[in-house]
């Protein structure tokens, strides 16, 4: 039993982890939407179509998307430290690149290498953080940790805006130069390094989950310029869905899968992971469309966009603490549901009332509705998710979790801009807005069934174990950091 003492001593690693996985957690996350308010920008200067700036997106988040999981597993077998510093170097001058680009090519391909750091160091910040914060204080440090992701969120078309008006659209990769190359010598010490009994990497699920959903989102992405009956597209998803079918099979029958199925039959690990795929389908597909309305409709400076997608993106910053305490206290799966469901309602508000003279008096309710909804999500989800499985899954179940989030992000810049090219355009403001309000009531759609799977969340999470009550190779998951690393 730990003495006072001892339990003072805990405090200083778990505000250190919480402060370094908060700070990475930031950077990946500020990169999903940091580049959303700069597109018109990059467009004027590198040239491309929309299918260009789709990728200028997506190449990051689908990257992110299919090597999360094995950059989990790294993580796992190789140590979460260890990985967690090599994934920060990845990204660190993979943003430094994106920054010297000279072409839309080479800033899609710089975006990728991007994507491949994040994907090894994203999942590991929240199993590195559950390592090192007490179970009786894990809501309130995931409930932080939420607040953070969502400080990214908030800030990234502000950021994104702001650097392209004052300094130039390349800023927004520059910033995380100086952020990486502090936190990686932090990293390696003051984290506690941990690994994961019988960790081994699953390469052949990698390449099956990786081809399958490039296959997929390429598809989509493409589709209205080569045309849906299109050799190009048609291989896409044909073979993009087989992929995706061999690596479901391959995740039952093989003996150590990257992604166990077995994990799904827990209703609530189902739940909240189709729940975040849906979410972040509907989000990020609608703020792609949304930024740009804001300045080629509505003719606000880049600067001008972020700040009037503040009480959207903002929220979290006020109430993902607050939820986090919430769900401690009557369950993560109310707080969630309700998130959900106002995010799909102020999606379908902002849909509604949509045209392309509104104004701006008329686009803050829905905007207001959208951020507490979002808020409101992003706290609970993790605690919910983490309570979901045993400690040795928990690399697993992070990795996941943040890779259905990505997919469900590159999914939604993909149909919600096939859908926004169908129906209009960049021709005109009205072109634009006649393409962008379908697209709205898309993205509402999939948050709304977002809402209904978060239902089948059990009503109380299953309790945290404590390390009392883990047995032997569950200990070996956390190493604390005057013992000597397992393996």
């Amino acid at each position: 039993m730990n003495t006072p003492d001892t339990d003072t001593k805990l405090r200083g690693p778990a505000v250190w982890a919480l402060i370094l996985t908060g700070v990475a957690s930031f950077m990946a996350a500020l990169d999903n939407l940091v580049v959303t308010t700069a597109l018109p920008a990059i467009r004027e200067d590198l040239g491309g179509k929309l299918e260009d700036l789709e990728w200028t997106v997506n190449a990051y988040t689908l990257t992110f998307a299919v090597l999360l999981m094995f950059g989990a597993a790294l993580g796992d077998r190789f140590g979460r430290r260890r990985l967690f510093i090599v994934g920060l170097a990845i990204f660190t001058g993979a943003s430094a690149a994106a920054a010297l680009s000279p072409g839309i090519d080479a800033l899609i391909a710089a975006r990728a290498v991007q994507g491949v750091g994040a994907a090894i160091m994203m999942p590991l910040t929240l199993t590195l953080l559950t390592a090192a914060v007490p179970a009786a204080r894990r809501g309130m440090a995931l409930g932080i940790y939420g607040a953070v992701t969502g400080l990214a969120v908030a800030s990234g078309p502000l950021i994104g805006g702001s650097l392209t008006e004052h300094i130039s659209w390349q800023w927004i990769f520059w910033l995380n130069v100086p952020i990486g190359l502090a936190l990686i010598p932090l990293a390696r010490l003051r984290l506690a390094e941990s690994t994961a009994p019988d960790a081994r990497l699953d390469v052949p699920g990698t390449l099956l989950i990786s081809g399958g959903l490039f296959g997929i989102v390429y598809a989509l992405v493409n589709a209205n310029s080569d045309g849906w009956t299109s050799a190009t597209v048609l291989t896409g998803l044909i073979v993009g869905a087989a992929l995706v079918g061999g690596f479901i099979h391959h995740g039952f029958n093989n003996a150590n899968p990257m992604l166990p199925m077995r994990l799904f039959r827990d209703r609530g690990f189902l739940g909240i992971n189709l729940a975040s795929l849906l979410m972040f389908l509907g989000m990020f597909g609608s703020i792609f469309l949304l930024s740009q309305f804001l300045q080629g409709v509505a003719g606000y400076s880049p600067t001008e966009a972020g700040l009037r997608m503040l009480p959207w993106t903002g929220m979290p910053m006020l109430v993902a603490p607050l939820a986090g305490i919430l769900s401690d206290r009557i369950g993560g799966r109310p707080v969630v549901a309700a998130g959900l469901a106002f995010q799909a309602l102020g999606l379908g508000w902002f849909a509604a009332i949509l045209s392309a003279d509104v104004s701006y008096a008329a686009q803050l309710p829905p905007l207001i509705l959208s951020g507490i909804g979002m808020a409101l999500y992003f706290a609970p989800a993790a605690n919910v998710l983490m309570s979901t499985v045993a400690p040795a899954d928990q690399g697993k179940a992070s990795g996941t979790n943040n890779a259905l989030r990505e997919v469900g992000g590159a999914l939604g810049v993909a149909v919600l801009a096939s859908v926004f090219s169908a129906q209009g355009g960049y021709e005109s403001p009205q072109a634009f807005t006649d393409g962008t309000i379908p697209a709205l009531w898309i993205g509402a759609g999939a948050v709304a069934l977002a809402a209904a799977l978060a239902l089948l969340v059990p009503r109380k999470a299953k309790a945290d174990r404590t390390a009392a009550d883990r047995t032997p190779a569950d200990r070996t998951v956390a190493v604390p950091e005057k013992v000597p690393a397992a393996g």
